[in-house]
């Protein structure tokens, strides 16, 4: 317990030190994030790269506490590849398609590691008592790398407003920290609480006003190490719908990921063009300044963490009606924020 709590303020400290340092190196590398359209938010360019900082607290911490094995090779392999697709990208942006093909590359490294969805409880069990778990086999492959590589850019898509991916990733974090605990699933919760406190010692600099923005090197890493995470913990417990708590555990991001594909692919726009339809963009719209869209979407994240750690331990009928609320008011909110980007382009129409 003492070496864990030092190895989480290692993490803590170490981010908190090294993101002046990522200013530095940001400005003297022309890593700098120009406010160039009315999609972003931010008014004065802004340096990147301080998801470096995040990722320097993570590994201290990591090497400090543990001997590296054969999985977590695999595990920082991929995670170091991503931190170096994130840097260059913050230098100079790069396409897209080749993007998309290195988290893929990174996520299948993490795979053959050991890092896989082989089975998950069966939510059903109560109609078919002879099938306790429902087991993937080779599909385990496929159905991991979607995880990885969704979540990771799930992660970069809700990077919109200061402070709020990396807010929400120690929301994450911190839920996947006590679901692992709670199944018994120790190293992927001392992982989750790492990670958690090296964006927390990163926040200070982030939140609004922003001194540095994490950039894709943080979003990226963020993103990549809450799916891996939560695949090596959570979705190995016994709960009634497993499967739930880690997408609840993410879930905002989640969110938000799936309704912007759904409007690119109706507005007949490429799912990888950005827009300015997102869950920040609308608070935005609604009225709300840049903290007040933040603490918001918080609020809503840690209400999902906070049913994901109840649904680790619920029984069945517990967990299907939780489910179900917490459905309803995600349908209660979509169809706010509908009626907000409606109002909007009545309101652009009158002008």
């Amino acid at each position: 317990m003492t070496r864990s709590i030092i190895a989480f303020l290692i993490a803590l400290l170490v981010s908190f030190a090294a993101t002046p340092l990522m200013i530095r190196l940001a400005k003297r590398i022309g890593a700098i994030d120009v406010p160039k359209d009315d999609r972003r938010v931010h008014k004065v360019p802004t340096p990147r790269l301080g998801g470096l900082a995040i990722f320097l607290g993570f590994l201290s911490a990591l090497l400090y506490m543990y001997e590296i094995d054969s999985r977590m090779v695999g595990v920082l392999t991929g995670a170091a590849i991503i931190v170096t697709l994130g840097f260059f990208d913050d230098i100079k942006p790069l396409p897209a398609k080749f993007k998309f093909l290195v988290q893929i590359i990174a996520a299948i490294i993490a795979i053959r590691s050991g890092v896989r969805i082989e089975h998950v409880s069966n939510p059903l069990y109560f109609m078919f008592p002879d099938t306790e778990y429902i087991i993937f086999g080779n599909w385990s492959y496929p159905l991991t790398l979607l995880w990885i590589v969704g979540v990771t850019n799930a992660i970069n898509l809700v990077d919109g407003l200061d402070g709020l991916a990396a807010g929400i990733s120690i929301i994450s974090a911190v839920t996947l920290f006590v679901a692992a605990q709670t199944t018994g699933q120790g190293f992927a919760a001392f992982l989750a609480s790492i990670l958690a406190a090296s964006t927390l010692g990163f926040l200070p600099y982030n939140f609004n006003p922003a001194k540095i923005f994490m950039g894709d090197t943080g979003a990226l890493f963020l993103g990549y190490m809450l799916s891996v995470i939560s695949v090596m913990g959570v979705l190995k417990g016994a709960a009634a719908l497993s499967i739930l708590v880690p997408i609840f555990a993410i879930g905002l991001p989640i969110y938000d990921t799936l309704f912007a594909m759904i409007r690119r692919a109706s507005n007949g726009k490429s799912m990888m063009e950005a827009d300015k339809g997102h869950l920040h963009h609308k608070l935005l719209d609604a009225g709300m300044s840049q903290r007040q869209a933040v603490i918001t979407l918080y609020s809503i994240s840690a209400v999902l963490g906070f049913s994901a750690v109840v649904l680790v331990e619920a029984t069945l009928k517990v967990a299907f009606v939780l489910v179900l609320a917490v459905f309803l008011l995600a349908s209660m909110g979509a169809k706010y924020l509908s009626q907000v980007e409606v109002d909007q382009g009545s309101n652009k129409a009158d002008l």
